[in-house]
């Protein structure tokens, strides 16, 4: 058998047709690099062999799609009016897994779905009426492919909104999709299916879903979407029929039906099993399938189908194959299939024809148990055959051997068969009455054959197995099978019943216990009961029935107690009849049908007795029955049933023991449980009284406990508001509605239990009214005489809006003047310029809407033209090392004006001005960096000519800088340093000289040449920048002319220059600040206003020594 493993054989069929090679121990089958991925679409199974037979596969469909790939679009644009429905469409490239369509903005988030944006099925994404706020340019439909791992995005889709006045009336609805009043859908058992329903109309339509030939929620369909769709996330038989959904608004409704008809693929009911069988045997492989449509059962043998005539011993009748006479030729293996028009399915059935001799299967020498007057049945099994022996109602003389052969074969196996005695309980356990505290044993005596030795005892309170607790708790259980039960309760009273287990049978017997009352200690520590006088050598007191006492005397004089005589021996008071009953007394009735009376309960010392218990009574309190009907309980709540909804009822409780009754009792009023309202209040009308309604109702019927109403009023895609009317009241007013509004009002009912079902909608809709002041109000002034006024539309607008008021009237000391008056009327016009005004006065403006109910209040503004903006002239300054602040306060009313801060030094040769960069007037702050420290400067401002609109001198912080006469190049001690770095340059280019000559003889030129290049290269991008002393320039550093010498790099003025960082202005002129190779603090870096962060400037920073070289004089 493992040889034959082995030895496997595959072959693949392509399409029918045969595919590639045959291989050995491999069935894998892999792709040519050759050939191209199309090649390998269609159809393929796949056989394996071996010298037993050949075993198939289903059918395996491959299918080859290349990478999606979105074709070029034009941009769409769709225009359309308020309250109008639309579709944006979505049309992907095609594949054979759908994707998954995503509507999005161009900052990659979904476009929010609701009831009136929905996206469908189809990818497109349905309005089912269109507001303001739809209008957008970024709506994009993207799809993603998830085997291919891609998104294709298509072209953004502009949609704009136009306002429109029919938004107000509405539209009845319709629905997009589907079309027309029937459609058929065909599902497949187990698949996600979807029934879809997309409406549209004004206000938004509600959709909702029934089965017109059942009930919904017995389906498997869930409401999903916003409503619609509905869904089976399986689909089974039982979902199959008739679905309807209905759209509905205000102004009407629609529906559409659907015919759902479940079908299945095939499935298997039974398969054939692997089996072994004997030459001449008849085989039956049976292989049921089910599916619908019914599949065609087909089958084959090693691959290869099997017909009614291929061979008279096999006869094929449905998906029963019969195999007569079997041969060993007949080994191989069996396929049958399935098939219908959903798909087919295949199963592999191994069968092996090998000569065998007789066998019996089953064991020998079994043992098989029973207890007297059981029943019993022996088996055994030969090859494909089970046999049995029955015996009933056995006794001990059947015991003994039991022998089965096999006839013309010298095989057999024995059998034994024991009989025992029945397991019997001789004593019962009893009812048992017992006093609370005391301990009771309960009975459980029985017999058992001897011969079983395991058994086990179970005892059970009410149903539950009691757990034996340790020899001081409250539950032991003995080995004859005695309960004992200790410390008893009230949580003891109840059922017990005793089970003796064996391995053969069971038996079971009950009794119960009934917990009563007790003496009570009425005092548990000691109390000051009584005073007397001291010649008294008695005293009477008044003590409760059924109580214990013990007393104790002490003696009293002025100075004190003396210690307690020794405790009396116990005494205990006769037991009573009650004095008293309980108070409290209630209905806690929850449910309908059912009265549950409560009380509070007494304390024990109040029983006066052994059996306390409460005599509960009760009657309907509608004088239909007289008669007092009474139950006993030993504990509150007493629950009766039987007694109507919210039924008034006389109810009563007395307290009684053994000896007798209580007092009478005073009876209390109690109802039973309330349940739901029946009706909805009737006769319901409206009256509209501007934004107020008054609502009235007839009082309703059938409200089966207390009666409470409320009203709900609904606005369309707006949340439900609920008025709670408490009381009887019939009537009530609603006020703080919306007016120019259409409202749904129905009215109903509730008590304790919940709500009844709503009254028949009420539809109205509140009068037009005069609308709000507009939502915002801004000004323009393109020049000192004129104002534009910008305003939005009110947020309420309570109807149609017909036009704007502005008013406007000048300021003269603080008291209006004559008010100006101008109608706009066509109400998409949000602005208006007013000319010519007064720029030396401040206006008031009033902005009113207007509807055909009136004007609506005003928004008010104040305001007035700008004046043209000159530079500042109050300026604040304060200065440091580097730098100095400028502040001033920029007029209220002027335009920005943008101007230059020039400087000059005042301690240099003649006066050079330099500008700053742009700076604004209404930046009330500037910083002018890169200024010298101790230096004397002049500030002024110029606005277009030579005479300076303001100016100023002021001189910056820390030591002034030293400068020498003539300049310090023509000093002795530069002249020395100089003449010491040529002597030492010259030095170490001998040494160089040297060093080099003793590694052998190469071009020194050339090298020196390269070495000076490479030192004078950061010399040549990085120059300083121009600098005047006696017209003389001055270098840095000398580059080095030794290439194993650093001291041209390290000593070189060039790190200095590879520091500094300069700005210049637009005219040349230097205004910045080194520090370092750090970035250049800028006081303004643009010409708008100053920002808060720059208002303080950075500390001032010491130059290096390149800063001061290149620093003019």
């Amino acid at each position: 058998m493992v040889a034959d493993i082995l030895l496997l054989s595959f072959r693949w069929v392509k399409d029918g047709e045969a595919f590639g090679t045959e291989t050995q121990g491999s069935g894998t089958l892999q792709a040519d690099q050759n050939e191209t991925l199309s090649y390998y679409q269609g159809f393929y199974r796949c056989y394996a062999s071996n010298t037993l037979g050949t075993a198939m596969t289903r059918v395996i469909q491959v299918i080859v799609e290349s990478q999606p790939v979105l074709l070029k679009q034009q941009k769409v644009h769709k225009r359309a009016y308020e309250g109008e429905s639309i579709i944006l469409s979505c049309n992907p490239p095609e594949s054979s897994t759908p994707p998954l369509i995503h509507w999005m903005d161009k900052k990659m988030v979904h476009i929010r779905q609701s009831e009136r944006v929905i996206v469908g099925l189809d990818g497109n994404l349905y309005f089912a009426n269109l507001l303001k706020t739809d209008s957008r340019d970024d709506y994009i439909c993207n799809a993603q492919y998830a085997a291919a791992r891609t998104v294709l995005p298509e072209s953004a889709v502009t949609l704009t909104v136009m306002p429109s006045n029919d938004v107000l009336h509405g539209k009845k609805p319709h629905l997009f999709h589907p079309t027309g009043l029937h459609s058929s859908v065909m599902a497949l058992k187990g698949d996600s299916v979807t029934l879809e329903c997309i409406p549209k109309g004004l206000p938004t339509p509600k959709v909702e879903w029934k089965k017109k030939d059942g009930k919904l929620d017995e389906t498997s369909g869930q409401v999903d979407n916003h409503g619609r769709w509905l869904y089976f996330d399986s689909i089974t038989q039982n979902d199959d029929g008739e679905y309807e959904c209905r759209a509905f608004n205000s102004h009407g409704s629609t529906s559409h039906s659907f015919s759902v008809s479940v079908e299945a693929s095939p499935y298997w009911v039974k398969e054939p099993q692997n089996l072994l069988y004997s030459p001449g045997e008849t085989v039956r492989l049976d292989c049921q399938a089910e599916g619908i449509p019914t599949p065609t059962v087909t089958w084959s043998m090693n691959g290869q189908p099997i017909t009614g005539t291929v061979a008279p011993r096999r006869s094929v009748s449905g998906g029963v194959l019969r195999l007569m006479d079997v041969e060993f030729g007949d080994t191989a293996v069996y396929q049958c299939e399935a098939t219908n028009k959903h798909g087919s399915i295949l199963t592999n059935t191994y069968l092996h024809v090998v000569e065998l001799p007789p066998q019996i299967l089953s064991s020998d020498g079994v043992v098989y148990k029973v207890t007297e007057g059981g029943d019993i049945k022996m088996h055994y099994t030969q090859r494909h055959t089970l046999w049995a022996i029955e015996m009933l109602n056995v006794s001990h003389d059947d015991s003994g051997v039991y022998t089965c052969s096999i006839k013309d074969a010298n095989i057999s196996i024995n059998a034994y068969l024991e009989v025992f005695d029945r397991t019997v309980i001789l004593t019962s356990p009893q009812n048992v009455r017992a006093l609370r505290g005391s301990t009771v044993l309960l009975d459980c005596r029985f017999s058992k054959d001897s011969k079983l030795h395991e058994y086990q005892i179970v005892w059970r309170k009410d149903g539950s197995k009691i757990q034996e607790s340790s020899p001081d708790d409250e539950y032991t259980i003995f080995e004859n099978g005695t309960l004992k039960v200790t410390n008893l309760h009230s949580e003891h009273t109840g059922n017990y019943s005793c089970e003796v287990i064996t391995s053969l049978d069971h038996v079971k017997s009950s009794g119960s216990i009934t917990v009563v009352g007790t003496f009570v200690l009425c005092v548990c520590v000691w109390e000051e009961w009584k005073k007397t006088p001291g010649d008294f050598s008695e005293v009477e007191l008044k003590l409760q029935p059924f109580c214990t006492y013990r007393f104790r005397i002490i003696a009293v004089n002025e100075l004190g107690h003396s210690e307690p005589s020794k405790p009396s021996e116990h005494f205990s008071t006769p037991p009573a009849v009650p004095y008293s009953n309980p108070s409290g007394v209630r209905s806690d009735s929850k449910d309908p049908g059912t009265l549950i009376i409560s009380w509070d309960e007494m304390d024990k010392r109040f029983h006066h007795g052994q059996g306390f218990q409460y005599k509960v009574f009760w009657r309907e309190a509608d004088g239909k029955g007289v008669h007092w009907n009474h139950g006993y309980t030993t504990g509150p709540p007493f629950l009766i049933n039987n007694t109507g909804t919210y039924t008034p009822f006389e109810i009563k409780v007395q307290a009684v023991n053994s000896l007798g009754e209580g007092p009478a009792p005073v009876a209390e009023i109690g109802h039973s449980g309330e349940d739901l309202p029946m009706e909805a209040p009737s006769g319901v009308s409206v009256t509209v009284m501007n934004s107020t309604v008054r609502v009235k109702w007839n009082e309703a019927q059938k409200v089966r406990g207390l009666l409470l109403g409320y009203k709900r009023l609904e606005r369309p895609e707006q949340e439900e508001r609920i008025v709670v009317v408490h009381g009887m009241k019939t009537s009530e007013e609603v006020p703080g509605l919306r007016l120019f509004s259409q409202y749904e009002l129905s009215v109903t009912v509730f008590n304790s239990k919940g709500e009844g079902p709503r009254s028949k909608v009420h539809p109205f809709n509140t009068p037009e009214g005069a609308p709000g002041p507009p939502a915002s109000l801004t000004f323009e002034s393109p020049t000192d005489k004129s104002l534009i006024l910008y305003w939005t539309p009110p947020i309420e607008r309570n109807g149609i809006l017909l036009g704007y008021i502005v008013q406007y009237q000048e300021e003269v000391d603080n008291i209006g003047g004559e008010v100006q008056m101008q109608f706009i009327s066509d109400p998409s016009v949000t602005h208006l310029e007013l000319k010519p005004l007064d720029p030396s006065s401040y206006y008031i403006f009033n902005v009113m809407a207007r509807t055909a109910a009136g004007d609506g209040p005003p928004i008010t503004r104040r305001g007035a033209t700008l004046l043209d903006g000159v530079p500042p002239s109050n300026i604040t300054m304060f200065s440091g090392d580097t730098y100095v602040n400028l502040s001033w306060v920029p007029g209220e009313r002027d335009r920005n004006y943008a101007f230059h801060i020039s400087f000059t030094r005042l301690n240099g040769g003649g006066i050079q001005w330099q500008n700053s960069e742009v700076v604004n007037s209404t930046q009330g702050f500037y910083t002018l960096t890169g200024l010298q420290p101790g230096t004397d400067y002049h500030l002024a401002i110029f606005q277009g000519n030579s005479t300076p609109h303001w100016q100023e001198k002021l001189r910056t912080n820390g030591p002034e800088l030293s400068e020498m006469p003539g300049g310090f190049a023509t000093q002795g001690w530069f002249i020395g340093l100089i003449s010491a770095v040529v002597l030492l340059v010259l030095i170490l280019l001998i040494l160089c000289l040297i060093k080099r000559s003793k590694g052998g003889k190469y071009a020194v030129k050339d090298k020196e040449d390269k070495e000076v290049d490479s030192e004078a290269r950061p010399m040549k991008d990085e120059t300083f920048g121009e600098y005047s002393d006696a017209d003389e320039k001055r270098s840095d550093s000398q580059p080095s002319l030794c290439g194993d010498s650093k001291l041209g790099s390290d000593d070189s003025l060039a790190e200095y220059g590879d520091s500094v960082d300069i700005q210049f202005n637009e005219d040349g002129s230097f205004i910045g600040q080194y520090s370092g190779r750090g970035p250049v603090p800028h006081g303004n870096e643009s010409s708008g206003p100053a920002s808060p962060v720059n208002a303080v400037p950075p500390p001032p920073i010491a130059p290096s020594m390149s800063t001061i070289l290149n620093r003019p004089s």
